[in-house]
């Protein structure tokens, strides 16, 4: 079974966050809310607290097929300046694994040079930061094992395009039915 990790900065959207861990699962595959805090209750950008599964410093991400950034702030800029998080995106990313960002994240990947010749999708006001992406402006951008999407407006097509990725397109079709999405 795929293992995905969502990593939960303070500040991090919440919808964002936890519609993408919601449909995941739903889609049947393993999904672990990882705090990148050094504690395990976390608190979104509009103060809702959500307990994370486990801490940063206790994931072997050996075990792990990708990552997801959820955006918000002040959690995107949390997460661009967490050495382990820039080290776990840039040797997913080189490994083939998924490295997957929304809203304002997708431009810690720019930062960490991952987005470089790629298509990419973003929160408006942060395509300069994609840096050398080939920003475009659908809900979700696919580049190989990266996936970017716009913001919480666009969360539900980026976590069936995230099921998609890791199921198949039906299983995709099959869970947006089941919550009465389009």
């Amino acid at each position: 079974m795929k293992k995905i990790g969502v990593f939960l900065a303070e500040g991090f959207e919440e919808i964002e966050g936890l519609t993408v861990v919601d449909l995941l699962r739903r889609a049947g595959l393993t999904v672990v809310m990882i705090s990148i805090t050094g504690q395990r209750e976390v608190h979104g950008s509009h103060q809702i607290g959500v307990l994370a599964d486990v801490l940063f410093e206790e994931v072997d991400f050996a075990q792990y097929d990708g990552v997801v950034l959820p955006g918000g702030m002040p959690g995107t800029t949390h997460l661009g300046s967490h050495l382990g998080v820039n080290q776990i995106i840039q040797s997913f990313a080189q490994e083939g694994k998924l490295v997957a960002a929304i809203c304002a994240a997708p431009s810690v990947l720019g930062q960490a040079g991952i987005l470089k010749g790629k298509k990419a999708a973003c929160y408006p006001g942060f395509e300069d930061k994609l840096c050398e992406a080939e920003v475009i402006y659908e809900e979700v951008a696919e580049a190989g094992n990266v996936i970017t999407s716009r913001g919480m407006g666009t969360a539900i097509p980026f976590a069936l395009r995230l099921a998609a990725y890791y199921t198949t397109e039906e299983k995709a079709k099959e869970l947006a039915e089941a919550i009465i999405y389009k």
